[in-house]
């Protein structure tokens, strides 16, 4: 299951009532985007919130992610010891998560705990959360002095890792924008405090999440921006989805940037077709006919494709073509969708009751090539097919377990029933992966 929404916060104590003592008034705009934000989180019943954070303990080359069972925390530093916190950890996720990152050459981890308690960087989207939301574990996840693109691959590290688990996530991505807007504000006024802060929100309101990793590093030093690496990190989370972006709110009457937006992956409309016709299929026994309205790759374009179906997160079926069959790449689609779900040998069909708990992705292959030996295969890039005779067995690229080409052409080979000792022709192939 991918990241159901994420949120972009900022984390000023004073908007704590308790904290503000009336000056919280300043900023009510935010803090009514605030509770529409908490409201949201509500609807969607997370398993678990993912919170980076500017205010956990950050180093140079790591990035900490804290452990144990849970976290407590308050407001007593800034004069409000009555709000409290009490989290407990998802520390499932919070495993997966340094697993993946390890695979990637990520240096993220537990390690280099110097402090327990809770940031305020947590805590202030926790105010309004709780407020309407009681459950749902959190995993707290630091930033680091690497690079704007390490945060995206972390992020990215983080999106498998949820979805390996089949977990229900939502991640909320604290940090202030600029903190030179004004002159009377804390730390004075630079031109490029206004420039960023309206680059981002535009960035951020459009959905344009990698064009984040385009900002130059001495335009963020310049503008004392403090969330940039947690936008970035949530950016790469979303990586590959299509979101329905909304800005909510910009206020800079503090001479800091506070601003608030969401995103909400949407499927693809090869996604959406596969899901129509595998729900049809079940709930109604018969094919769907092409849809009207379906954009022009869908409806002109001819290809080979696979339909991968997976329930939290374990796979349900997977059935796909090597080249084209059907008239066109929608009906492609719509067969593969119902093979898949009915028609794989290696599962009973899919149930009624099941279709909410389905994640559905959609490779569609470019046309193979032949390669002269396994050096030109690369696992991340390229999928593989194996023949020998009239056996024929196909993998996938970038996939979750299999690391090294020895392991994909293993895997081809016993799919198509090929000895691993036999010598076999090679092909290559790219794909286009819809989430």
């Amino acid at each position: 299951m991918p990241i159901k929404a994420a949120f972009m916060v900022p984390h000023p104590p004073l908007i704590i009532p308790q904290v503000g003592n009336g000056n919280e008034k300043q900023v009510e705009a935010t803090i009514h985007s605030y509770e529409q934000v908490a409201d949201e989180i509500a609807a969607l019943r997370p398993e678990t919130i993912v919170i980076s954070s500017p205010h956990i303990v950050m180093y140079g080359d790591y990035f900490h992610i804290p452990s144990g069972k849970g976290g407590e925390g308050s407001f007593s530093r800034f004069g409000a010891p009555e709000v409290s916190f009490n989290e407990e950890y998802d520390t499932e996720l919070l495993d997966a998560i340094v697993t993946f990152a390890e695979k990637e050459g990520i240096p993220a981890g537990p390690e280099g705990m110097r402090d327990p308690q809770l940031d305020h960087g947590t805590m202030v989207p926790l105010y309004f959360i709780r407020q309407r939301y009681q459950g749902g574990k959190i995993v707290r996840i630091g930033l680091s002095g690497l690079s704007l693109s390490e945060h995206y691959r972390l992020g990215q590290a983080v999106g498998r890792a949820v979805e390996n688990l089949g977990r229900s996530v939502v991640w909320v991505a604290s940090g202030d924008l600029s903190h030179k807007l004004q002159d009377y504000g804390p730390y004075g006024y630079a031109p490029e405090g206004p420039e960023y802060d309206r680059r981002l929100m535009e960035v951020c309101g459009r959905g344009a999440l990698k064009e984040l990793l385009d900002f130059d590093e001495e335009l963020c030093e310049k503008a004392a921006e403090c969330g940039h690496r947690s936008f970035v990190m949530m950016a790469g989370a979303l990586d590959g989805r299509q979101l329905k972006a909304r800005s909510y709110s910009h206020e800079d009457v503090t001479g800091v940037g506070y601003g608030i937006c969401s995103f909400y992956p949407q499927p693809s409309p090869h996604v959406a077709l596969a899901r129509k016709a595998l729900e049809t299929y079940i709930r109604e026994g018969r094919v769907m006919p092409i849809p009207e309205g379906l954009p022009a790759e869908l409806t002109e374009k001819r290809a080979g494709a696979f339909v991968s179906i997976h329930e939290k997160g374990a796979l349900r079926g997977c059935i796909g073509t090597i080249l084209p069959v059907r008239e066109c790449l929608a009906a492609e689609l719509i067969d593969n969708a119902i093979s898949a779900s009915t028609r794989d040998p290696r599962f009973d069909p899919i149930t009624e009751d099941e279709l909410p708990l389905l994640d559905i992705s959609v490779d569609v292959l470019e046309e193979p090539e032949d390669i002269a030996s396994p050096a030109e295969l690369d696992v991340k890039r390229y999928g593989v097919i194996v023949t020998k005779g009239f056996r024929r067995g196909l993998l996938l690229p970038d996939l979750d377990g299999v690391d090294t080409v020895e392991e994909q052409i293993a895997i081809a080979k016993r799919k198509a029933g090929i000895a691993p000792g036999e010598e076999v022709s090679l092909q290559r192939f790219e794909v286009i992966r819809h989430l």
